[in-house]
């Protein structure tokens, strides 16, 4: 969406989603210490599989970034349908253990 490389890390996008067919609406930025990247569409929340998408297109597999819920204080809300990835610039995130989450051995279950 006509951004160049004097932009840097910053720009906003229009790629299409992992199913072939869903434009995702992107918009990447890495100021005030954050990389940061905001998912949108016309007229849903993005789902986990295009989350996850766009996550292996900006980060390598094996960093972490998270999606924040704030106190509903801190809540800002511009559009219905937009999900945001975060990742501190020079830190780690701290995460829980695997354990605490599930039994990795298991896989995934069936629902």
């Amino acid at each position: 969406m006509a951004s160049t490389a004097a932009y840097g890390n910053n720009g906003a996008f229009l790629i299409p989603g992992p199913d072939h067919g869903k434009l995702l609406q992107v918009i990447i930025s890495d100021g005030a210490g954050w990389e940061h990247v905001s998912v949108a569409t016309k007229s849903r929340v993005p789902t986990w599989d295009e989350m996850c998408f766009i996550k292996a297109l900006f980060w390598t597999d094996e960093e972490c970034v998270i999606q924040y819920h704030p106190p509903r204080s801190r809540y800002v809300n511009n559009h219905p349908y937009v999900l945001h990835l975060w990742k501190p610039i020079g830190a780690a995130l701290p995460m829980p253990p695997e354990a605490l989450v599930g039994i990795k051995q298991l896989g995934r279950l069936p629902i």
